[in-house]
């Protein structure tokens, strides 16, 4: 296929991505006929998928306002993916245009069109790392430039650790990234998941298809996300389904809401 102008000339075209397939989910343009292919038949077989990553945009952009009405000005988005319609940037800069914010992705389309929209804009830095690898991401000169751990930092996970499994060690990445924050600071996340003999034979022929065509990943239900926040106590409502956390009406918590395929919560620090 003919390589659009914004794709860097080192992406393989034909191996789908997980940012670009989210992409393609919220409707974006940023994505290529493999990425397009498995999100389609993926929607083919769960069609409430582009309804479930909505609803994950949609708790990060209340985190982000909730966090801003705490007193935070210092955003560090992991796995921040192709930027589209409410952004972190957008939001915290439109409530104090001296907020800061950096951007971390792996994928090179990701960070390309996040560094061309965002150029002029000196309190951002987009820094292109694996964000795993929290000691690079925390050293790196983009987060030096722009974040002051002497003070609240909200670190945001936003459907990236269902891409991470249990070898993996989240517990240990977020401990990194934990250790190095002030008291007063949060961490978000929203992830993938269901209780026990929840999950639809839609969802799991879904799962099948992204596993097999895109990355593996790893559902975990409310007590294991809950085991995520070692070191930060909770913020109410506390650990719930996605569309639950502090929600912005009532009809966002009805029968569906109940049986979203994912949860969400935010823990502050309380201790250095």
């Amino acid at each position: 296929m003919e390589r659009p102008n914004w794709a860097p000339g080192d992406i393989d075209l034909e191996r789908p991505s997980v940012a670009r397939v989210y992409d393609y989910w919220l409707g974006g343009a940023h994505n290529f006929a493999a990425d397009r292919a498995v999100a389609q038949k993926t929607l083919e077989t769960m069609p409430e998928i582009r309804d479930v990553v909505l609803n994950h945009r949609a708790f990060l952009r209340r985190a982000v306002r909730h966090l801003l009405g705490q007193g935070v000005r210092q955003f560090l988005d992991l796995g921040s993916g192709i930027p589209t319609v409410g952004n972190v940037h957008e939001i915290a800069q439109a409530a104090d245009p001296e907020a800061r914010i950096v951007y971390v992705d792996l994928d090179p389309v990701a960070v390309a069109h996040s560094r061309s929209i965002l150029d002029s804009n000196g309190h951002v830095s987009v820094l292109q790392a694996d964000v795993r690898d929290w000691a690079g991401v925390l050293a790196s000169p983009e987060v030096d430039k722009q974040l002051d751990f002497d003070e609240p930092v909200a670190v945001l996970m936003i459907a990236l650790l269902h891409f991470m499994s249990d070898d993996e060690d989240p517990w240990g990445m977020i401990g990194g990234y934990r250790d190095r924050l002030a008291p007063g600071s949060f961490l978000a996340l929203s992830h993938a998941g269901y209780e026990a003999n929840e999950e639809t034979d839609s969802s799991r022929e879904a799962r099948k298809i992204y596993n097999r065509d895109v990355t593996r990943t790893t559902f975990r239900n409310k007590a294991e996300l809950s085991r995520l926040f070692d070191g930060f106590a909770l913020v109410e409502p506390g650990v719930v389904r996605v569309p639950a956390w502090h929600p912005e009406s009532p009809a966002d918590i009805g029968e569906s809401g109940k049986r979203f395929p994912g949860f969400a919560a935010l823990g502050r620090k309380e201790q250095r």
